[in-house]
């Protein structure tokens, strides 16, 4: 039975925060029917063996339990003997109830949008949580025995030095965490944020800086944005695994095609199952193959590449750019993985 990985958008949040580009709804009303959409869409699916589960969104923790129940329900049925199943939250919304509950239908890994721990960036970007409420999510989420916690932050924003990092991090030291996800902050076209420059920086020496203290709080990079305790769901993205995506804006592969839901809640509501197709070619695949390599621990295989791909990749190899192990070329410096695939490729 073939492997599946499964990513599931719920789109409803409180408030849209002024940064995010990501397809979200703020009409809570309409989850009831949003709800029955997405599980016709997945009763119709051609489920594999599930290996892993990812709930994202928008805000999954604004919607009740009860509503994932006859979801898990279906998807139970075919979970391998280790599944991994996570589900995002915001610490404000993330209560005590609701994280025993999503525990108690098969969630063992949660992921809290913190965004940062200082008061004015949380204002800033448009969070309407507190440090403080971060902390309790936190607390809650082990009590109800999720041990595998995920904190995202947000870094290159206006407000970000090395003491601003330095102090994220001291609070991310205070958790006691396994995992966190840590985003440049981009200015998104359509957002609020995009009109305003000077917003974000950019700037190679903080993202290392940052680097370097969660490293130093054993929280090693596997990946561009990600560090610690792999997540197997994320990492199935840069191994260039099939994976199929169930609800709005969702997405998924197959290994040949990207499948696209429709990118409007009502829309998808009155035909959940209405896909639009990407075929990729086989150059497609095969730079997507260098860039989601190159910039992850998963790395590229001399099998992978063509001659004159291997000998650019060998004097990389010389210049300390790539390091070579067992047949395959790994990149430690994930800010320069765009620029080395290309260079691959040019």
């Amino acid at each position: 039975m073939k492997k599946s990985h499964i990513y599931i958008h719920v789109p409803f949040c409180e408030s849209k925060c002024p940064y995010c580009a990501f397809g979200s709804d703020v009409n809570l009303r309409g989850i009831p029917a949003y709800f029955a959409a997405l599980l016709s869409e997945i009763k119709a699916a051609n489920l594999g063996e599930i290996s892993t589960i990812f709930i994202g969104g928008g805000t999954p923790s604004v919607v009740r339990a009860e509503f994932y129940a006859p979801i898990f329900e279906i998807l139970n049925k075919f979970l391998d003997k280790s599944p991994e199943i996570t589900v995002e939250a915001n610490p404000n919304s993330a209560s005590l109830k609701w994280l025993s509950q999503m525990k108690n239908l098969g969630v063992n890994r949660v992921s809290f949008g913190a965004q940062s721990f200082d008061e004015k960036k949380l204002k800033f970007l448009g969070r309407i949580h507190s440090a403080k409420q971060i902390y309790k999510a936190v607390e809650n989420a082990k009590i109800a025995g999720l041990e595998r916690i995920n904190v995202d932050l947000i870094y290159m924003s206006k407000f970000d030095t090395k003491k601003m990092l330095e102090f994220e991090c001291e609070n991310i030291a205070n958790l006691g965490i396994s995992h966190v996800s840590a985003y440049a902050l981009t200015l998104e076209i359509d957002t609020p944020f995009f009109s305003h420059k000077n917003f974000a920086k950019n700037s190679p020496n903080l993202a290392k800086f940052l680097f370097r203290n969660l490293a130093n709080l054993g929280l090693n990079q596997y990946e561009i944005s990600n560090f610690g305790e792999i997540c197997r769901h994320n990492l199935s993205y840069w191994q260039g695994e099939n994976y199929l995506g169930f609800g709005v804006f969702a997405v998924g592969f197959d290994g040949e095609k990207r499948l696209y839901s429709p990118k409007n809640t009502q829309e998808y509501i009155k035909n959940p199952l209405k896909k639009e197709f990407e075929i990729l070619s086989k150059e497609n695949l095969h730079l997507e193959r260098l860039f989601l390599g190159l910039r992850s621990v998963v790395g590229i295989s001399k099998t992978e590449l063509n001659e004159q791909e291997l000998e650019r990749a060998n004097l990389l190899v010389n210049e300390k750019k790539l390091t070579e192990f067992e047949g395959k070329f790994y990149n430690k410096n994930y800010l320069l993985s765009d620029e080395i695939a290309l260079f691959l490729v040019s």
